[in-house]
């Protein structure tokens, strides 16, 4: 059985005799701290873990991953780690962490390791258009105060972390290491054969209005597209109760309920943090 770091796979919840597992990956510029507050929201017998990426919180000493390849390789292997008790598992990946989380189980499809009952992928465009200059946004030349703006204002970023130098600095550098690595990802044509769940913010500039129908087009199994309301983060209650809304945490067949498709979001597109 292969095992990962704790620094690597964060445990957030566990529960004896768990039935299955929400696994979730993190956005650009992001850790694990977003979701340590799911904790509370996760559905009973439900355990909860987290991948962190190289150069933040418990890894901080590691070198930032330098390419999409690179981190979706370290990604891959953490989740194979995080779900090696073979028990059932649902892969969670938020903005540029759906497209992770999408690329994770092609590579774990192509590897013939046990895939997630269900993926669901969040404030994020389908990827097979490939990156686009609308999705390069927040965007490699921005300036670190629009940064600090774009993750206050659009992201999770605690406000204490603006009044803090040090930590502003980091935030801003570990903020440039992600997008350096999102502007290298390309699409491979690949498509998934696991259900999909789409989830958008209904005042989400980001996300384009073709996103769930495009998603929808990179399974073969069944998908649902489900607007929220908020922004990219939605809102403050929607996101610390988001569990709440993955019908594939308590299906009895780990997979999402009808609609097989939902209405689309509203936006201009692209992907960010």
């Amino acid at each position: 059985m292969s095992t990962a770091p704790a620094t690597t796979v964060v445990a957030l919840k566990r529960t004896a005799g768990a039935e299955r597992t929400l696994v979730c990956l993190g956005f650009c510029g992001g850790g694990t701290a977003a979701y340590h507050e799911w904790a509370a929201a996760m559905p009973a017998g439900t355990d909860l873990l987290a991948v962190c990426y190289p150069g933040r919180e418990g890894r901080f000493a590691e070198e930032y991953a330098d390419t999409w390849d690179a981190l979706a390789q370290d990604a891959t292997a953490a989740v194979r780690a995080a779900t090696s008790s073979g028990g059932p598992y649902v892969l969670f990946g938020h903005s540029m962490g759906g497209w992770m989380a999408f690329d994770v189980t092609t590579r774990l499809a192509a590897a013939g390791d046990p895939l997630p009952d269900t993926l669901v992928v969040s404030s994020c465009n389908a990827p097979d258009r490939g990156l686009t200059a609308r999705d390069r946004f927040p965007a490699r030349g921005d300036a670190d105060g629009e940064l600090l703006t774009w993750m206050s204002v659009h992201g999770l970023l605690p406000a204490h972390v603006l009044d803090d130098e040090d930590l502003t600095e980091m935030a801003v550098e570990l903020m440039r290491a992600d997008i350096r690595v999102r502007d290298t990802f390309t699409y491979t044509g690949a498509r998934i054969t696991v259900p999909l769940q789409v989830l958008s913010g209904a005042e989400d500039a980001v996300v384009g209005d073709d996103a769930g129908d495009r998603w929808g087009g990179l399974t073969t199994a069944a998908h649902r597209h489900d607007v929220l309301p908020g922004g990219h983060f939605y809102t403050p209650g929607v996101w610390r109760t988001l569990p709440d809304r993955i019908p594939a945490l308590t299906a009895a067949d780990g997979q999402p309920t009808a609609p097989a498709t939902g209405c689309t979001g509203q936006g201009t597109g692209g992907l960010s943090g």
